[in-house]
């Protein structure tokens, strides 16, 4: 309890029950549990399910809670982004969903480098423009000053998309783990986001899965690599776990080892603040 290295962290994409996969936490618990370690805030992802109507519930179950929830545009809300679902979201009781993530393990891009023979769910279309109802869910993230995030699609779309929020006045503008598999960006790609105004997230994940881990078909991303794509730019970046899955750690040690892994580097304390408390806090 009150870990000083978690005083007042903002982890704001993790993967809790209930889900259609295995967690290794439920999200009542996981809150329960961050709030006594000294986090700030928490919001919850789920590929498949609204988590923003469950932080309403759990906020009254646990006062003082912080916790938000966040909305994906996959297959369970139709074979297209859903502008109708995204405006719901926003207008649920308690105002919490935080972020609107296009498609993630239904995007069109993931399905496509897992060789399926059903088409995923776009973003842009045929000529590599913005696909109007990506556009409105924009412009919904736009009014409800809310994230509006890149999900699963590759890096070459999240430069289009974030150029596109950026026309649309987006405030707060994410690009989904740049480190990890195939979504990983190269630091030229990383800074053009910056320059639409969007800012980088990174994942603990990829250093925790691997070989020797019980996720080992990904390559383990080293603590160096994961350390330098974290210093490109502190002030438009943030670290998340991306953790949850019942075979790896807790989302709570995957920070804590995170932060101690960026003090070993040599990382300042200025920069590991923007990363992990300052900035995501702002986000939500």
């Amino acid at each position: 309890a009150g870990d000083v290295l978690l005083k007042d962290v903002c982890d704001i994409h993790l993967h809790c029950r209930p889900d259609s996969r295995e967690r290794s936490v439920d999200e009542y618990g996981f809150m329960r549990d961050a709030m006594a370690a000294g986090y700030r805030a928490v919001m919850f992802k789920s590929n498949d399910f609204s988590c923003h109507d469950r932080a309403y519930i759990i906020r009254q179950a646990l006062s003082g809670a912080e916790c938000f929830g966040s909305f994906c545009m996959n297959r369970v809300h139709g074979d297209q982004v859903n502008v109708f679902a995204a405006r719901k979201a926003v207008e649920t009781s308690g105002g919490l969903c935080r972020c609107i993530w296009m498609p993630t393990l239904d995007a069109a891009y993931q399905y496509k480098y897992e060789r399926r023979k059903e088409p995923g769910i776009p973003v842009l279309d045929d000529r590599g423009q913005v696909l109007p109802e990506v556009v409105q869910v924009m412009e919904i993230c736009a009014e409800a000053d809310i994230i509006f995030a890149t999900g699963h699609a590759s890096p070459e779309e999240c430069l289009v998309l974030v150029r596109k929020a950026n026309e649309v006045g987006l405030k707060r503008v994410v690009v989904t783990h740049a480190n990890s598999f195939i979504w990983t960006m190269t630091p030229d790609q990383i800074r053009q986001c910056m320059d639409s105004r969007a800012y980088v997230e990174y994942c603990c994940l990829p250093c925790l899965w691997g070989e020797g881990s019980k996720m080992p078909q990904y390559e383990r991303q080293s603590i160096k690599d994961f350390v330098a794509f974290a210093g490109i730019d502190p002030e438009r970046s943030f670290i998340s776990t991306d953790l949850g899955q019942a075979v790896m750690p807790h989302p709570i040690d995957g920070m804590r080892e995170c932060i101690q892994n960026l003090q070993s580097e040599g990382m300042s304390q200025h920069d590991i603040d923007l990363l992990v408390r300052r900035n995501p806090a702002w986000l939500i």
